[in-house]
């Protein structure tokens, strides 16, 4: 089983979403500069659309790496003026620690621009259809497993 981490952002009004992205950013970078930081800056107008348009308001932005898994979800309209709800405290471990990932969950409408326009700056920054869940490796190994068969005939020769 993985283990998850959970945070919730405050976003439009009570900050823009690019404001909204760059706090996401220094939450996962622990305010350390470097190639992820640039990585994830280097995303922030699309991610901001995403954000604006409120796609993880519902459905978490989702990174996973060698470590636990992280969701992170954001407040709009009065829950975010009010911030009661909001959770932005540091994480206790590093999110992007050895073969990171992050899935943006995005409108059905935008998916392909969306999708088109981070592929022209990461490889590991991705978006899905917020009704989509990510595929969690623990699934997939044991749906690989299960796609094996044993042969006992082959252990024994023609």
């Amino acid at each position: 089983m993985t283990t998850v981490a959970s945070r919730t952002f405050t976003s439009t009004p009570a900050r823009d979403a690019l404001a909204t992205w760059t706090a996401i950013v220094d939450l996962l970078t622990k305010g350390q500069t470097g190639a992820a930081r640039s990585e994830l800056l280097a995303v922030g107008g699309v991610a901001a659309s995403v954000i604006a348009d409120q796609a993880p308001q519902n459905a978490a932005i989702v990174v996973t790496c060698d470590g636990p898994r992280t969701r992170i979800r954001c407040l709009y309209d009065e829950d975010a003026i009010d911030g009661a709800d909001a959770n932005e405290d540091p994480l206790g471990y590093d999110p992007l620690k050895g073969d990171w990932r992050i899935s943006l969950p995005c409108l059905a409408d935008d998916l392909a621009w969306v999708q088109a326009a981070l592929k022209k700056n990461s490889t590991r920054i991705t978006a899905r259809d917020l009704d989509e869940a990510v595929a969690s490796e623990d699934s997939s190994a044991s749906a690989s497993a299960q796609a094996l068969t044993l042969d006992p005939k082959g252990f024994l020769g023609s």
